[in-house]
């Protein structure tokens, strides 16, 4: 917005901002915190510990959610005093402060707006994701591990709980496979457009002749599963393994066999769970995993039934999405965006926004075409 006066473009910030709260709809939103502030001071409500953690995850996310747009509201307003400030005194120390929050604010309603655009029928859920190594020997196994690593870590920093359900580890180093749940809301609608295939190229620390290597991982997004959602389970067609759980190089975790992988004999989907101590707990847990890959399955199959109908072309998220160079330089780019980054150790960290915002975009341009 170079060559607009600053006023202009904290009244345009403005009228942004109004229209994300009426998506938003901040008065929904005030009565839904009530409410579940409500339910959370209820001493009966922790005898289900299922239903009480997703009470206060659900009230914190509200919370969090209104205090942000109040607070942008407010930093717009302060913004607005601030340049008056500096005009009035013509002091350009408190003309550079007032700059820099313009540029902040631009780039916080930009993140706030991205919110508005997760309107899918499965968006605002807690989303499943499962890595899985694939071509790259030893090398694809650790670039999984990586991944989980990074996804793990952005979590981490927007405060969302994670849990990991199951890892299945190689044999030299990193994981063959893993699935674990973000426990926040609009967790699937932030990720789904992370579903494909990540490409690493490096040179490899398990070549000793120091090559350059190219190795693939599998990320899969699918959203929980809730008691409205009917998804038909035949126990004929399951086929139930009880096992041993194990941690890196083979060691037991659990000294029971506990760990349980289900085996959905007609679609072949598999899933495994080894983080509870009981058995029926990995069963039940378990079970939930297969469900949510089911009605994902489900939810594809219609929508491409649907677009067979209508005589369109249906579109696959499932291929390669983004590269991750290390070697020869260092970059990351994403094949559908084309957002790049050079600071890839951050990437790797888990700083990953630009990129999951601009997939956002991406799909709400793709589903809307």
């Amino acid at each position: 917005m170079a060559g607009i006066e600053p006023e202009e473009q904290l009244k345009e910030l403005g009228s942004t901002l109004s229209s994300i709260e009426q998506v938003l709809d901040l008065d929904t939103m005030r009565r839904d915190i009530a409410e579940l502030r409500e339910q959370s001071a209820d001493p009966d409500l922790w005898s289900d510990q299922e239903r009480a953690q997703a009470v206060t995850r659900r009230l914190s996310y509200l919370e969090s959610e209104l205090n942000r747009v109040e607070g942008l509201r407010q930093r717009l307003d302060d913004a607005a005093t601030l340049y008056e400030m500096a005009r009035e005194m013509d002091d350009a120390d408190t003309r550079t402060e007032a700059d820099e929050e313009l540029a902040a604010l631009h780039k916080a309603v930009q993140q706030l707006e991205v919110r508005t655009l997760m309107s899918g029928e499965y968006d605002a859920r807690e989303a499943l994701v499962t890595i899985n190594a694939q071509a790259g020997g030893v090398d694809a196994a650790d670039w999984a591990e990586q991944l989980r690593r990074m996804y793990l870590r952005w979590a981490e920093r927007h405060g969302y709980p994670t849990e990991i359900y199951d890892t299945s580890y190689a044999e030299e180093a990193g994981i063959k496979s893993t699935t674990f749940a973000v426990k926040a809301p609009y967790a699937y609608g932030t990720l789904r457009g992370e579903h494909g295939t990540h490409r690493l190229i490096r040179i490899s620390p398990f070549d000793n002749q120091g090559r350059r290597q190219t190795s693939f991982a599998g990320l899969d997004v699918v959203p929980v599963v809730e008691q409205s959602d009917h998804v038909d389970i035949d126990e004929t067609e399951l086929r139930i393994d009880v096992y041993r759980s194990s941690g890196p190089g083979g060691q037991g975790v659990n000294t029971t066999d506990s760990a349980v992988r289900i085996t959905h004999i007609p679609s072949g989907i598999v899933v495994s769970c080894q983080n509870e101590r009981s058995q029926l707990q990995n069963k039940a847990t378990a079970m939930n995993v297969l469900q949510a890959k089911l009605l994902e399955r489900k939810r594809k199959e219609e929508a491409e039934t649907l677009s067979e109908l209508r005589g369109e072309g249906t579109t696959s998220w499932g291929t390669q999405i983004r590269n991750y160079v290390l070697h020869p330089f260092k970059i990351v780019k994403d094949l559908r965006t084309g957002v790049e980054v050079g600071n890839t150790s951050a990437v790797l960290d888990g700083d990953i926004d630009e990129f999951i915002e601009a997939e956002i975009r991406w799909l709400r341009q793709q589903e809307s075409a």
